[in-house]
């Protein structure tokens, strides 16, 4: 048996479902156009549901109060929805206790302008297919809070460079060259706060990464309220098992930082290191992201937009013949000037 406790949003003027509006910041109804504000209302209500349907906890069945249809969700689901009438819920149980997140970032952005953020990413990209554009349909498109972690520590570095720097003159018929070789160090210590890693396995890391950043000094304290109308899972992935990503991100970026204070050589290449970081804290969170799932000639394209800034990645499919033709036009275009090049050297000559 498979207890769960849920809360869902009435409005308390017409009793219609309440969603979270990213252009009001305000819990919204569709129905009388009445507005909340998502901290201080609380008309949620919760209920328990069991269901006996699986006897694992791979996944709960529960009935929707506003339309009786079944609702299935996984076990790490924290919000959602009833696909037959969309009454929003909220899964407690998944954001309470360990599960709560300490912040949230709402959604600015809303589906209308996903969607028109994904037309602008078709546009300007030569190697983009013609029938893309007009073919292609957007199978799924969904807002969903992601699990971050968010760490900070302090950074102790020591790092060496090896550097060069080339100077040429001329003595008589002769160019000369001198290389000058260095051997740098450079220590110090670095304060980081807020480094995410994405604490959900369902989503690809390398689309959570690449519409990073967000601007946490957004973030608002924690309400379930603000899950309404979107989905949301828990986090699957330990701040345990996310150390060790973080510390490399925080350690790529000390490298970084540490080889921008170099100066001026030709050349400038970390030779060897030693990072050390203490001090670490993590805290949980939720960052709003619109996932895009595209359908193309009997392929998935996966998309996503940054919820609160707009920013849009995601994979194109590459039309060969145009790749080609844009090939073939720089060689004999290569070809063609050297040809000038060489008769106008020829005539010169």
């Amino acid at each position: 048996m498979i207890v769960s406790q849920l809360k869902d949003f009435k409005c308390p003027n017409c009793g219609g479902r309440l969603e979270f509006d990213p252009k009001t910041q305000k819990m919204k109804c569709p129905y009388c156009d009445g507005t909340f504000d998502p901290e201080i209302f609380e008309e949620g209500e919760d209920y328990t549901v069991t269901s006996d349907t699986w006897e694992d906890d791979d996944a709960i069945v529960y009935t929707c109060r506003s339309c009786g249809g079944q609702i299935i969700a996984d076990k790490d689901t924290a919000a959602g929805s009833c696909p037959y009438c969309g009454n929003p819920v909220v899964m407690t149980g998944n954001v309470s206790g360990i599960y709560r997140p300490k912040k949230v970032i709402p959604f600015l952005l809303d589906k209308k302008q996903a969607k028109e953020r994904y037309r602008q990413f078709l546009k300007g990209k030569p190697l983009l297919p013609d029938a893309f554009k007009e073919e292609s349909t957007i199978d799924e498109i969904k807002g969903i809070y992601v699990p971050f972690w968010l760490f900070g520590g302090k950074a102790n570095a020591r790092m060496w460079f090896d550097a060069t720097r080339t100077r040429h003159w001329n003595e008589g018929e002769y160019m000369c060259t001198e290389t000058s070789y260095y051997k740098l160090f450079r220590s110090g210590s670095v304060r980081f706060a807020d480094v995410p890693v994405d604490a959900s396995g369902k989503i690809d890391d390398l689309l959570t990464e690449s519409i990073e950043p967000f601007d946490v000094s957004e973030a608002r304290e924690f309400s379930d309220n603000y899950l309404a109308g979107y989905y949301a899972d828990k986090y699957d992935i330990s701040a345990e098992d996310s150390v060790a990503k973080a510390n490399s991100r925080i350690a790529n970026s000390t490298s970084s930082l540490f080889s921008s204070t170099t100066g001026m050589y030709e050349t400038c290449v970390p030779s060897s290191s030693s990072i050390t970081i203490n001090e670490g804290r993590q805290d949980y969170v939720m960052y709003p992201v619109w996932l895009l799932n595209v359908k193309y000639a009997g392929k998935i394209y996966s998309f996503a937009m940054n919820g609160q800034t707009g920013k849009f990645v995601g994979e194109l499919p590459t039309d060969k013949g145009k790749l080609i033709k844009i090939v073939l036009s720089v060689f004999f275009g290569v070809s063609a000037a050297m040809s000038i090049l060489q008769y106008v050297l020829y005539m010169v000559g």
